[in-house]
Parts: structure tokens; sequence; C-alpha cells
């Protein structure tokens, strides 16, 4: 999902400085709503576990495609499915993105520690070489949406401010201690309405139990759909995230993020949009020097599952104060 959310302030981007371009974006059905406010962009809804799926299916796909009278392909992916793709649509003009594989495994692997090209200018750099060429450093954002029913029912429509905290993250080494989040949790809440996303089932379940503590405490993890989801982060004041999916929903939206790292980091070029470089808080690597273990944080050395130790609660409150003035 973060992948995906990247890509939604690019195309917003594109669009505006090129307002006569028609988009056709190829994603799975779940993830349309996150276009839902990009200009000249239509989805098209990939079944890759069904009508889709197999090298068949993806033929299949091509040829449907191919209706869309499209003139050229941006392959912001690059894997085997849209490499497939770009076999079957012989004699278009495709450009796939450069992923800087070789520079990730440099930094993972310690040989070069240094910032590489962020993701987003990864994507802008595929439409340049089609021959649109982007400026990110302006953008516009949709504005703050309106809440529907069901989710002033799950939040309450009293005056307190909202922050929203985003606990949890695909691997272990970048998820951050909950019962340390419990602590930053109560001190937001004495000012602001916390609201907590999540995935449902075993992660709904722990957030559930947090928030039975607290009125100001309100879980929604599994409760709303994506399209809800993301009316109630435009509403936020601040979100509170891992280098995960949340992140990028909040940023993609305009919406000030402030992020956690541990055995990841920043330099792998995956920090969220427009953000202030100091809007995060990192693992020190004076005591963990091999940070970023991994792109993705799901590998990292013997000890390195406590890089969360030299981040307390309190250096994530005094952060979150600062981005808040």
């Amino acid at each position: 999902m973060g992948d995906v959310a990247m890509t939604v302030p690019v195309l917003r981007a594109l669009t505006q400085q090129y307002p006569n371009l028609k988009l056709t974006v190829l994603t799975k059905a779940f993830f349309k709503p996150l276009f839902r406010d990009v200009a000249n962009v239509s989805v098209f809804e990939a079944d890759i576990k069904g009508k889709h799926k197999g090298i068949f299916g993806l033929y299949n796909l091509s040829k449907s495609l191919k209706k869309t009278n499209f003139d050229a392909v941006a392959d912001l992916h690059n894997v085997l499915r849209s490499n497939m793709l770009k076999f079957f649509f012989f004699g278009k003009n495709v450009v796939q993105i450069d992923k800087g594989r070789a520079e990730k495994k440099a930094l993972t692997s310690g040989k070069t520690v240094k910032q590489l090209k962020t993701t987003h200018q990864r994507y802008a750099d595929v439409f340049e070489a089609l021959g649109y060429p982007i400026d990110l450093s302006n953008p516009m954002f949709s504005k703050q949406s309106k809440l529907k029913p069901n989710s002033i029912q799950l939040i309450g429509d009293d005056s307190k401010p909202l922050i929203g905290i985003a606990p949890f993250a695909a691997f272990k080494g970048k998820a951050y201690p909950l019962a340390q989040m419990e602590t930053v949790i109560e001190s937001l809440s004495k000012a602001y309405k916390i609201l907590l996303f999540g995935a449902k089932g075993d992660e709904a379940q722990k957030l559930q139990t947090i928030a039975d503590k607290n009125d100001s405490v309100i879980n929604l993890a599994g409760k709303l759909s994506l399209n809800d989801e993301l009316d109630v982060i435009s509403n936020l004041k601040l979100m509170i995230s891992m280098d995960s999916g949340n992140a990028h929903l909040a940023a993609m939206q305009g919406v000030k993020v402030l992020t956690i790292w541990g055995v990841t980091h920043p330099f792998a070029g995956f920090y969220p949009f427009h953000q202030a470089e100091t809007n995060a808080v990192l693992a020190d690597r004076t005591q963990f020097p091999k940070i970023p273990t991994s792109v993705y944080g799901h590998t990292f050395p013997e000890g390195y599952e406590k890089v969360f130790s030299t981040i307390s609660p309190e250096m994530i409150l005094e952060k979150a104060k600062t981005i808040l003035k």
C-alpha cells in the first residue's frame, strides 16, 4: 500500500502540469480510493487472484488494456507481472522504474551509507523519460474531506483536535514496542483525541485493548473502508506512524507526519512525501551502526531487535510537540 500511495502525489503533479494527459492506473481494486482526487485518472482493476492470474490471465489483461488505446506505459513497479505485460505490449513505448537495487544493496551492506534518490523522484524519472518532466517541489493537495455519518459516529463530534497513531508495520524491525507507544498515547490523549490505525484481526484486538482504557482514544482498525479512512486521515492534525503505509496515506494528503524508524532509514528513499526532514525520530546509529539493515526491515543482525531502546516515548512526545507548533 505504501508504494501505491507514494505514486499519488507524483501523478497529481503530472496531471496538474500536463492537464491534457489522460492516465489509466492499473492496480488492485482495494487501492482504487487512493486515486479518487487525482484529475484525469481512471483506475483499471487488476484481478491477480482471479481472471488475471498467471501468464494466460496476464495475456488477457494485456488485451483488455490495449482496448483503452494507450500511447505509452509508465511501469512504476518493475516486477515479474509488469515485465510480462511489457512483453505482451510489444511495439508500445514502455519505460520502467529504476529501483536502484544495486545502490540499496550497497546501502544495507554498509558499503555506501548516503541518501539515495527518493522513490517519488524515481517515479518522476519514469515520466521524464516518456517526455514529461515533473516538478515535485511545490505540491498541491486535495481539500480536507467531510466525514461521513458512520465515521462521526465512531469518532464523536466533540471539538478535540485529532491525532492518528499507526503503531504497526509489516516487519518487527520497523514496529515501535506497543507498551512504550501506550505512554505516548496516554500523554497525547490529554489534549487530543487519538485515533488508532491498523489492520483487522490481531492488530485490531490489540488496539481495542488500548482504546478501552481511555475515552479519548478510538480504535478504527477494521471498522472503516479505505475510502472512509482516507477521509478521516485528511482531518488529522498529525499522523504518528512507523516506516509504513499509513505514513504515506497521510503524506499524500498533505497531513503532517511524524515517522519512527527502527532498522530501516530514510536514506533508502522511502521518506513520506514533502515532510520536513526533522519530522522523524531515528534509532541511534552510533549504537547500531549497521542501520539500515534492510530496505523493508525484514532482516537484521542479532541484537538489532533492541534498536527501539534508543527511542524513548519522551523523544516522540517532544517531536510531536514541535511539529504541532
